[in-house]
């Protein structure tokens, strides 16, 4: 019974919804009729205005189609520059964090090959990559990438 009166209901709130977009529909229509019978003007002048209204809007397209291409061209070069500018930082950084990383690896093989103490060998070891990260943590914190 819960079944059939749900579907009841389903039906009857599509029904309405079907019977208000009609309605809207058929008013529109008859709405547009009425303003043509009764408009002040004639026929010809009428589809004078409708001509001359199309020619401004195609006329005010064309200056917005202009004006979107410069921008887009503008846009184009902008993120072309920016790229370049963002790949030559990182490529510099790369190339500075690469050459720190060998001076320390060679810090730290000097350092275990003339130290015969291998505590205190150890010790600067973990003292010279503590350096080399400090380094590039400031390195990249002063870039901001």
């Amino acid at each position: 019974m819960t079944n059939q009166s749900n579907n009841y209901e389903d039906n009857k709130n599509i029904n309405s919804k079907d019977f208000l977009i009609g309605s809207l529909i058929g008013g529109g229509i008859v709405g547009a009729s009425l303003a043509l019978i009764f408009a002040p003007k004639s026929g010809k002048e009428l589809r004078g205005d409708l001509n001359q209204g199309a020619h401004y809007v195609k006329e005010r397209a064309n200056e917005l189609k202009g004006v979107a291409y410069e921008k887009g061209n503008e846009w184009k070069s902008y993120a072309k520059d920016q790229s370049e500018n963002i790949g030559r930082v990182v490529s510099e950084k790369s190339q500075d964090i690469t050459k720190k990383l060998k001076e320390t690896k060679a810090t730290i093989q000097d350092k275990m090959k003339n130290e015969d103490d291998p505590e205190k060998a150890a010790e600067e070891v973990a003292q010279a990559i503590d350096e080399a990260a400090r380094e590039i943590e400031s390195e990249e914190n002063a870039t901001n990438i």
